[in-house]
C-alpha cells in the first residue's frame, strides 16, 4: 500500500517576528501608493501583542496578515485616526486590560483572493476574541469607492447610506456586512493618504454574542514570572601583549557570568581600546582609531564563539567599525547564544568623536530579537536622546543595554540620569556598562570613571530607589541582578503611573520614516574642551 503524506497548503496562524520581512513584502505589494510597513514595524506589531496578529501562509508564503490591539472602550468607540490607535503603526495602543479588540490593518494578496483569506483572517479575530470574552471586534473600514461616487453622493455619509441600502457597491465595506460586521460611523480624516476613500473610513463593529454588554468585564494583567537574569561588566582598561591576551581577559568575565547562569552580559563602549596598548609607537587619534578597525573582525568572531560555548547572550560594549563607504562608525556588536550576530550603530557620536576621530553616525535603530524577548542597546550619548529609547520601547523592547565610556564624574552623571530616565519614562529595565582604570600609552583613555548599574523603574514591583543592583565606582568588576519582566507588563497597565499608555497620540508622534539620513550640513565647530577621549556621554 502505498501512503501519502499530506501537507497544508494554505494555514492561518499567530505572526512570530520571524515572518516579519514576509508580511512587509506582502503589505508593499497589496498598498503600493501608502508609505510602507518595515520589517521591524511588523516586529513591534508582534512584540506589542503577539496573539493579537495573524498571519496567512500558501506554500509556506505570507498572502495575508492581520494586525490588532486591545483597547478600552473608550478610545475604540471615540474619534481618531490611524496614527493614534495604531500608535504610528506599531501596536503601542495595546492595552492588556482593554475589553475590545481592535484591527487596524489588514493585508490580502491580490493574486489570492479565490482562497477566501480576508474572511479566515476575520475568523482568526472573532475565535480570539471570544476565548478572552471580549465585548468584540472594532476596526475603521476602507471605502474606495468614494470618492468615484463623490459627484453623485456628495458626503461620505450619503455614501455610507447608498453602499447599506444597496443603491450603490463598495467592495470592502459590502465583505464587511458580509463576515458579520455593522457600520457604527465615519471617521472623518482616519488616513489621509487613502485619496480613494478621501481619508475617511467607516467604524466596523462586531459584537460578541458570548458576552452579556450590560456585564461590565474586568480584565486583570496576572502576576506572573518572566525571570531574566542580568550580569554587567565595569571593565579594567589595562595594558595587554596582544589580542590574545584582550580576548582572555574579556572571557574571563563571560565565564563567571556563565557560571551564574545569567542570560547576558554586557561590556562598555569602547572597552577594546585596550588593543592599542601594545602598539610600538605613539598613534595620533586618527591613526588610532584606523588601527582599531583592523580588530573588527577577529574581535566579534571571539564574542560569537564565548555566547555558543558558554551559552550566554553577550552586549559586546562597541568597537569603531570601517563600513562599506569608508566611514567609521563606533558600533555595539550583540552575539547571541544561538549563534547570531547583531550590528547596533551609535547613532550621535560625541563632538570629541566627531573631533578626534572623524567618527559618524548612523542612520538605523532597531529592537533585537532575542531568546529572553526584544531588547534595545543605545550607546553612551545616545541614551540622552529619549526619542531613541522610546523607538527601543515601541518595537518591544524592554531591556535595553547601555554601554558607555566617560572620562569624569559629571559625564557619567549625564549618562546615569538618563538611564534612570528612559527606565522611567519607557517603563523597562537599562543596564549600564562603563570602562574604570587608564591606559597610559593610549591618548583616548587618559582617565574613566565608572559606577555601572541595573535600573528600574519606580513603582511598586521595583526596587525601593530604581536601581536593582550597581557596582562601586571605579573598581572592576561584576554586577548581576535578577529582574521579572512580567512586572513591566503589569506596570504598563495597571502601574501608578503608565507613561506609555498614557501618551497623547493625538497631539505628537516621531515620523521616523522621514527623518534624513546623516548631516552633511552639519556646520564645522572648535575642539571640545577637555582630552581626546570620547567625552562620554
Amino acid at each position: 500500500m502505498t501512503r501519502t503524506t499530506a501537507r497544508r497548503r494554505l494555514e492561518v496562524r499567530p505572526a512570530t517576528p520571524k515572518d516579519a520581512a514576509g508580511i512587509a513584502a506582502l503589505a508593499r505589494r497589496v498598498y503600493p501608493e501608502f508609505d510602507p510597513y518595515t520589517p521591524a514595524m511588523i516586529r513591534a506589531q508582534i512584540n506589542n501583542y503577539p496573539d493579537g496578529q495573524f498571519v496567512a501562509l500558501y506554500d509556506g508564503k505570507p498572502v495575508g496578515y492581520c494586525a490588532s490591539s486591545r483597547v478600552d472602550e473608550a478610545v475604540a468607540f471615540a474619534a481618531h485616526d490611524w496614527e493614534a490607535i495604531s500608535g504610528n503603526g506599531l501596536g503601542t495602543r495595546h492595552d492588556p486590560t482593554g475589553d475590545w479588540l481592535y484591527g487596524f490593518e489588514m493585508a490580502v494578496d491580490p493574486t489570492q483572493r479565490g482562497l477566501r483569506i480576508g474572511q479566515r483572517l476575520y475568523e482568526a479575530r472573532r475565535a480570539l476574541a471570544e476565548q478572552l470574552e471580549l465585548k468584540g471586534i472594532v476596526f475603521a473600514g476602507r471605502m474606495p469607492g468614494f470618492a468615484r461616487a463623490k459627484r453623485s453622493v456628495k458626503t461620505p455619509g450619503a455614501y455610507l447610506d447608498a453602499v447599506r441600502t444597496g443603491k450603490l457597491r463598495d467592495p470592502v465595506i459590502g465583505f464587511q456586512i458580509n463576515n458579520g460586521f455593522e457600520p457604527s460611523g465615519l471617521l472623518a480624516r482616519y488616513l489621509p493618504e487613502d485619496k480613494a476613500s478621501g481619508g475617511n473610513a467607516v467604524l466596523m463593529v462586531w459584537r460578541n454574542p458570548y458576552v452579556d454588554p450590560n456585564e461590565e468585564p474586568r480584565f486583570r494583567v496576572p502576576r506572573g514570572i518572566e525571570s531574566v537574569r542580568l550580569a554587567t561588566v565595569q571593565f579594567q582598561a589595562r595594558a595587554v601583549a596582544n589580542f590574545e591576551e584582550f580576548v582572555k581577559n574579556v572571557e574571563y568575565f563571560v565565564d563567571v557570568a556563565a557560571d551564574y547562569r545569567a542570560d547576558f552580559v554586557v561590556f562598555p563602549e569602547l572597552f577594546s581600546l585596550s588593543l592599542l596598548s601594545f602598539e610600538d609607537r605613539a598613534l595620533s587619534p586618527t591613526e588610532a582609531i584606523d588601527k582599531l578597525t583592523e580588530h573588527r573582525a577577529p574581535l566579534v568572531e571571539a564574542l560569537s564563539h564565548m555566547a555558543l560555548s558558554y551559552n550566554i547572550n553577550i552586549i559586546g560594549g562597541s568597537h569603531p567599525t570601517r563600513t562599506d563607504d569608508g566611514e567609521i562608525q563606533n558600533v555595539a556588536y550583540v552575539c547571541l547564544r544561538d549563534g547570531s550576530v547583531h550590528a547596533q550603530e551609535k547613532i550621535h557620536p560625541t563632538p570629541n568623536e566627531r573631533h578626534w576621530w572623524n567618527i559618524k553616525g548612523g542612520d538605523t535603530i532597531e529592537a533585537i530579537q532575542t531568546d529572553c524577548g526584544p531588547i534595545g542597546v543605545l550607546i553612551c550619548y545616545d541614551s540622552e536622546f529619549p526619542e531613541l529609547a522610546r523607538r527601543l520601547a515601541d518595537e518591544g523592547a524592554r531591556i535595553l543595554f547601555v554601554p558607555f565610556c566617560t572620562d569624569s564624574r559629571q559625564g557619567y552623571l549625564r549618562v546615569r540620569y538618563c538611564c534612570q530616565a528612559r527606565a522611567v519614562e519607557n517603563q523597562c529595565f537599562v543596564v549600564m556598562s562603563g570602562n574604570v582604570g587608564n591606559l597610559p600609552g593610549v591618548d583616548n583613555m587618559d582617565i574613566q570613571y565608572a559606577q555601572s548599574g541595573i535600573l528600574t523603574p519606580c513603582d511598586f514591583p521595583f526596587a525601593r530607589d530604581g536601581i536593582a543592583a550597581e557596582a562601586s565606582e571605579n573598581v572592576e568588576t561584576l554586577t548581576i541582578s535578577d529582574v521579572n519582566l512580567a512586572d513591566l507588563t503589569w506596570a504598563r497597565a495597571e502601574g501608578t503611573v503608565r507613561n506609555l499608555s498614557d501618551r497623547r497620540f493625538d497631539l505628537y508622534n516621531i515620523d521616523w520614516n522621514r527623518a534624513p539620513v546623516g548631516d552633511p550640513t552639519r556646520p564645522s565647530a572648535p575642539p571640545p574642551a577637555g582630552g581626546k577621549g570620547p567625552g562620554g556621554g
